[in-house]
């Protein structure tokens, strides 16, 4: 049984994989990690999403782990990288006009207008509930343009410990070097950073906010539906490309103790269990489990 990896061993796999790709011209091999949950716990059910964590918020402990050390195109769940970014450099008032480049991107779109001025506030509420792209593309002028956001987003995920990731572009889509990389273990370590942030944990828990557009102010709704079907959700991030399929990472809490999860390359069947009931099984299982127990850590 692979009960996780050092920091420290984490690191120099990733930095191996890199000149790997470097010298024989291709990107990052997945390397599968078998499942992983303690020994005599109950078997957890499977569902779409292929590779998936549980993991202590609090303490770091991991306590359950299929592939989670597997890449995955993190499609727009990486926006959890870019708002950390942004909140580290900018006040929440402080204004941008967005441009005409801005508005050139796969929807999901919150609605960007060129030359109109948002807020960085307005922005992020944009990124983490309605997942705009175009609100991604003009958050990260704000960070210095698109190249300089994404090298941001990268040193970031090195700072917190998330080595096995790599933003192409602010918003998770396709970028002019690929789709970018991260594994449920990182998306992990990135969120339970992202909520540690009293700001990002009142976006995220954010039911619905309010986005300017030429008739007044419309309503725009948090696309995570776990807040309303899971007692004790803190909020999460979804995502979806055709190369990453599903992706999800969340938080929730019970009884005095807070769980993260993330799940990624979801294949939803039809009559199959969703994405939603998969993290409700996920954090049920968690919950139940003595908070001794775990496999690895963070």
């Amino acid at each position: 049984m692979i009960v996780g990896s050092s920091g420290r061993s984490r690191l120099l796999a990733a930095v191996a994989a890199l000149l790997c790709g470097a010298f024989f011209g291709h990107g990052p091999v997945a390397q599968a990690d078998p499942d992983v949950q303690p020994p005599g716990t109950a078997l957890i059910p499977a569902g779409p999403a292929q590779a998936w964590i549980v993991a202590d918020m609090d303490t770091g402990q991991v306590i359950a782990g299929q592939d989670m050390d597997v890449r995955h195109p993190p499609a727009s769940t990486i926006k959890v990288l870019l708002s950390l970014v942004a909140l580290d450099e900018l006040n929440l008032d402080s204004t941008v006009v967005a441009n005409q480049a801005d508005t050139q991107a796969e929807c999901s779109c919150v609605g960007i207008k060129p030359g109109r001025t948002y807020t960085a506030r307005q922005l992020l509420d944009a990124v983490l509930l309605v997942s705009g792209n175009d609100a991604a593309n003009t958050l990260a002028d704000m960070l210095g343009g698109f190249d300089t956001a994404v090298a941001k987003m990268n040193a970031k995920a090195v700072a917190l410990g998330a080595v096995d990731t790599h933003a192409a572009t602010p918003s998770g889509l396709d970028g002019p070097g690929g789709t970018g990389w991260t594994t449920p273990r990182d998306l992990a370590i990135i969120f339970r950073a992202a909520v540690n942030n009293p700001v990002f944990a009142q976006v995220t828990a954010t039911p619905s906010a309010t986005f300017p557009t030429d008739n007044g102010d419309r309503v725009i709704v948090n696309e995570d539906e776990l807040l309303q079907r899971y007692p004790g959700a803190l909020g999460g991030k979804t995502g979806f490309t055709d190369a990453a399929r599903k992706t999800f990472v969340a938080a929730a809490q019970r009884d005095g103790r807070r769980l993260v999860i993330s799940m990624m390359y979801g294949l939803v069947v039809q009559g199959g269990p969703t994405y939603w009931d998969q993290a409700a099984t996920l954090l049920d299982w968690g919950f139940a489990q003595d908070r001794s127990m775990a496999v690895g850590t963070l």
